[in-house]
């Protein structure tokens, strides 16, 4: 292994042997029976990826998915059935709460604990303990039992040791979920300074945005399998069909499944470019059939009331297609056309800050839908979902629908966004006896340019009225 890889994993497997009884447990271990009284669960099956000094890669899937296995695996914590692993460098790791705390030990004691355990001197831990405990930011609980401590205490003193302690190789699961909106920045920005240390930084999250936003490359794992890697847009997208069953884990599934043919839609699979434009998981209200959002029905053409959109449902599209739109579905209903209107009612995909624009898309339905949900999503160059809506969340429209219908849905906008360049989704999406169906996605299907000549922080503006007297 080159001085440039950090950590190289190849052909990694991991099996466990699952016990119906304890006392299976125990007669297997005695061998006092000839038939085996186990069954072999894979939990990771042939893994391989190698990541370079200075990078930071997300692990991203399904629970059960082995992110956390091969995390462990990794770190040493657990052993691989096969495979190897290399490491090249120090590594230090928050893999669950807990984990390397004795919990009858004050923080100071664990801090010590830790960092011996990582392979530093007493009196290297001494050095960087004002630093620990500055950012942990505990008080004097440092000096109590950490069985005393809340989870966010404890979360707090245990990534402090983490990422403190100067390692060349930081790896976290999940465990940021724990503590506070203001901690998590205080880790966040922490990870921003690794990277700009050249230190690599490997980590399981379920926060896509955070994936997005913080990585370099993402791997895509699905009961123990490797789907895929490649840049955190690529990857979130496939993850995203596989969320909705609509990616073919199995080589062969394709030819037998055609939501999975549609799911590589108009782009290969493994390249895929989109937005969660249309779709949540469960029905848990709105926002959640909406990681998906998406927002106003009307059938009285252009929002302006100019009838420029038309209601036919053959509307052709008012702006260019993006050639590497992901698309997939059952296509039980069907987006036909779409585009966007200017505040003047004109085809136009370009908007002034602060104006008003109308998006549309007209949709057929092929088959009876109890409740279809029209969605729109809007992210930016580097896949990060900035905002969204569905006629679920609006309260729009909220009926059924018969083979044969058109709809035309549109969705009128004050654009409040900075200045820059942005991709917009489209989706119809529903629930059939309680489980969530795609129908129709169009991921990244179309450009919005929104020209500017004040650009504050963020995403949008807030157009404050400011004054100072």
């Amino acid at each position: 292994m080159d001085n440039n890889t950090a950590i190289r994993v190849s052909h990694l497997q991991k099996k466990y042997k699952l016990y119906e009884h304890n006392r299976d447990r125990v007669i297997d271990a005695l061998h006092l029976s000839k038939k085996p009284r186990y069954t072999e669960h894979l939990a990771l099956d042939d893994i391989s990826l190698e990541i370079r000094r200075g990078e930071t890669v997300g692990i991203i899937g399904t629970n059960g998915s082995g992110k956390s296995t091969i995390l462990k695996i990794i770190t040493g914590v657990l052993s691989a059935t096969k495979g190897e692993v290399e490491v090249n460098g120090r590594i230090s790791a928050l893999l669950e709460l807990g984990a390397g705390f004795n919990m009858e030990y004050n923080g100071i004691d664990n801090i010590y604990l830790n960092g011996t355990m990582i392979g530093f001197s007493e009196k290297e831990i001494e050095e960087k303990m004002d630093d620990i405990l500055e950012f942990a930011d505990i008080g004097e609980y440092v000096y109590q039992p950490v069985k005393t401590y809340s989870s966010g205490m404890f979360m707090r003193l245990a990534f402090a040791v983490a990422i403190n302690i100067d390692p060349e190789i930081l790896i976290v699961d999940e465990a940021l979920s724990v503590g506070d909106v203001f901690f998590q920045a205080k880790c966040y920005h922490k990870f921003e300074d690794f990277k700009k240390a050249g230190k690599t930084v490997l980590f399981v999250s379920h926060d896509l945005s955070s994936i997005s936003k913080y990585c370099d490359r993402v791997v895509l794992l699905n009961q123990g399998h490797k789907l895929g890697e490649g840049s955190p847009k690529d990857m979130i997208d496939l993850y995203k069909q596989v969320l909705v069953g609509q990616f073919a884990t199995d080589p062969d599934a394709a030819q037998h499944n055609p939501d999975a043919e549609q799911g590589a839609g108009t782009k290969n699979a493994e390249g895929a470019q989109g937005a969660e434009a249309a779709g949540g998981q469960s029905k848990d209200g709105a926002a959640q059939a909406g990681d998906e959002k998406s927002g106003e029905q009307s059938s009285s053409g252009a929002a302006d009331g100019s009838g420029a959109a038309g209601s036919s449902g053959n509307q052709p599209d008012t702006v260019a297609r993006n050639t590497e739109t992901l698309e997939y579905g059952s296509r039980k209903a069907e987006i036909t056309g779409f585009g966007m209107y200017d505040d003047k009612g004109r085809p136009n995909s370009t908007v002034l800050k602060g104006a008003e624009c109308t998006f549309f898309m007209d949709v057929e339905i092929h088959e009876d839908i109890p409740a279809p949900i029209f969605a729109l999503s809007i992210k930016n160059v580097q896949g990060v979902e900035i905002t969204g809506t569905n006629t679920m969340a609006e309260k729009a429209f909220l009926d059924p629908v018969k083979a044969g219908e058109k709809k035309h849905i549109t969705f009128r906008q004050k654009i409040d966004l900075q200045g820059g360049e942005y991709l917009i989704s489209l989706g119809v999406t529903g629930f059939e006896q309680e489980n969530f169906t795609v129908y129709h996605r169009l991921y990244d299907v179309m450009n919005l340019t929104v020209v500017s000549d004040k650009n504050t922080v963020g995403y949008y503006d807030m157009n404050s009225v400011v004054e100072v007297s």
